[in-house]
């Protein structure tokens, strides 16, 4: 639920907070992500610097709206060569208004290649839709496997095939037990899943929040380690229907509607559309 109304903005100063804390975690690289991380532009180049004087690998993704020419994408790319980062994956698709081939992301992506940045693109597919994307430098085509989250379960559900809910039995996007990463936000929430919180940075130390998860005492964790999504709706109560397009979708849905009850580990309420736009 990003846009013009969507609240929070890292601070310099929360960002080396956060990245002194990742670093005291054992964390060993970052992925600068949004919304869109270039409307921050002097803070995402000051996130990366920072992250190189720690030794974190660096990535970012993004929409590429500043790609209005192929030039102009240029001048925007050419700090990360001279600061350096290890991924730039850039979202190419009819979503981010990249159908026609010569969208931005496809300016950006020649202008990465061009100054030797590695660069990969992450396309989604509509609905129906098969992909002849030819390039081969990591281009990640979600379509086989659905993933729906935020806004897309609102505009995307609709046009996919549904199934019983009793068939979504695993979360297999997240590894819920064991998480090999976590998502960080501007308001100090850390994720094992979008929206899905373990604890908060800004009240507790990130190595402190990771040495304190017990994943199946963890109330919505819990359900979804011992029976996945199914569980979950089982457990609270499904939302509006049986059949539903993906494990992911049924999840947002079930969520959605606890994310009152469950306000610390379900937040911030923006993730879940449940703020004015």
């Amino acid at each position: 639920h990003c846009g013009p109304h969507a609240e929070g903005t890292f601070t310099r100063t929360r960002v080396v907070e956060a990245l002194d804390q990742a670093v005291a975690a054992g964390v060993t690289s970052i992925e600068i992500e949004g919304g869109e991380p270039f409307l921050y532009y002097p803070l995402m180049l000051e996130t990366l610097r920072e992250a190189k004087v720690r030794g974190l690998k660096r990535g970012i993704v993004t929409n590429c709206y500043w790609a209005t020419s192929e030039e102009d994408a240029g001048i925007w790319l050419e700090p990360l060569v001279e600061i350096g980062i290890d991924s730039l994956a850039v979202s190419d698709d009819a979503f981010h208004g990249s159908d026609d081939g010569d969208g931005p992301a496809s300016r950006a992506f020649r202008a990465a290649v061009a100054l030797g940045l590695p660069t990969s693109s992450i396309r989604i597919e509509q609905a129906g839709c098969k992909t002849d994307d030819k390039r081969d430098r990591g281009a990640a085509v979600i379509g086989g496997e659905v993933v729906l989250k935020g806004r897309a379960v609102d505009k995307l559900a609709r046009d996919l095939p549904h199934m019983h809910y009793e068939q979504f039995v695993e979360c297999s996007q997240e590894n819920l037990a064991r998480p090999g990463r976590v998502h960080l936000d501007p308001f100090g929430n850390v994720f094992v899943c979008q929206g899905l919180s373990i604890g908060n940075l800004w009240e507790r130390p990130l190595a402190e929040i990771m040495a304190g998860y017990d994943p199946e005492q963890h109330p919505i964790v819990g359900p979804l380690l011992a029976g996945g999504p199914a569980e979950l709706a089982r457990r609270y109560g499904l939302p509006a229907g049986e059949e539903y397009a993906s494990e992911c979708h049924l999840c947002d849905l079930v969520r959605r509607d606890l994310a009152e009850h469950f306000p610390e580990e379900l937040c911030p309420e923006q993730v879940y559309g449940l703020t004015s736009s």
